[in-house]
């Protein structure tokens, strides 16, 4: 796997310190950069979604909305269920 195409991540942060939290996106970010497409299961919706190209919010295993990052953050019904208002 010299040259992956997608990396696929599963929780990256949960257990870990804000700080090691913060370090992880940046890291990720980093690696969307290079050009390799990340599909990432993540509880942090907040950070996921700041950074996220296209998010999908599930609700009890099924996917209820779909949009970019910066939509879902701004979509009142996500930002009351998900985000804390």
């Amino acid at each position: 796997m010299t040259q992956p195409k997608v990396l696929m991540l599963d929780e990256p942060t949960a257990g870990v310190s804000p700080i090691v939290m913060d370090e992880l996106f940046d890291r990720i970010i980093e690696i969307a950069r290079t050009g390799i497409a990340i599909l990432m299961v993540e509880q942090n919706a907040r950070q996921a979604l700041n950074i996220a190209d296209k998010g999908f919010v599930l609700v009890q295993g099924r996917n209820r909305y779909t949009d970019t990052g910066q939509a879902l953050m701004s979509d009142p019904d996500v930002r009351k269920a998900f985000l804390g208002g």
